[in-house]
């Protein structure tokens, strides 16, 4: 059984005991929180729940640890006039451990 869901812009697919980066959560280490915008739900390989079937899933998971991803170097440059910038950019994460996928 797995689920996608949707939390900071972006979609996951995830199943039991599944751990995903997600965008910075403001909730501290330890706690447990519900991950409301499930977009569908794979019972089995011939069962599919999505759109209005989906109802009330959730996703019930355990966040684990606050970190920051790998830095990310930006160049910018405009040719014959001697402009050149480098920045970085060090994304904000929090890894999530799911717990259980509540379907109804």
């Amino acid at each position: 059984m797995y689920a996608v869901i949707e939390t900071g812009g972006k979609q996951f697919r995830v199943s039991l005991g599944d751990v995903i980066e997600v965008d910075r959560l403001p909730w501290p280490v330890g706690t447990e929180i519900e991950l409301n915008r499930v977009l569908a739900v794979f019972q089995e390989p011939d069962q599919l729940l999505a759109g209005p079937e989906v109802g009330d899933a959730k996703v019930r998971a355990t966040i684990t640890e606050h970190d920051r991803a790998k830095k990310i170097i930006v160049f910018k440059f405009k040719r014959k006039k001697q402009y050149k910038r480098t920045i970085g950019h060090r994304q904000d994460l929090t890894r999530v451990k799911v717990t259980e996928i509540v379907t109804a």
